[in-house]
């Protein structure tokens, strides 16, 4: 299957179908994905959806689980960085 194009902060990745969101920012060179309210930077953590640490918003959508989402063509990613 060709690869897939996304926009994570701007910047255009290529990448495979099917491919969970929270390996797309880790291809991007993006090691975290949100601050908590103390400020301190989050990212993935537990890979499962279990812990929320991974949330970014999607397409507008914010608070989804990077870790649970699979991309798709078109689709703009948007960190707290």
């Amino acid at each position: 299957m060709p690869d897939i194009a996304i926009t994570v902060n701007g910047l255009v990745i290529n990448l495979p179908p099917d491919t969970v969101v929270a390996v797309a920012l880790a291809r991007a060179g993006i090691k975290t994905s949100r601050r908590s309210r103390s400020g301190q930077m989050r990212g993935p953590l537990c890979g499962m959806g279990v812990c929320g640490e991974c949330r970014v918003t999607i397409d507008g959508v914010a608070h989804l689980r990077s870790c649970q989402t699979l991309c798709r063509p078109g689709m703009e990613i948007k960190t707290d960085d």
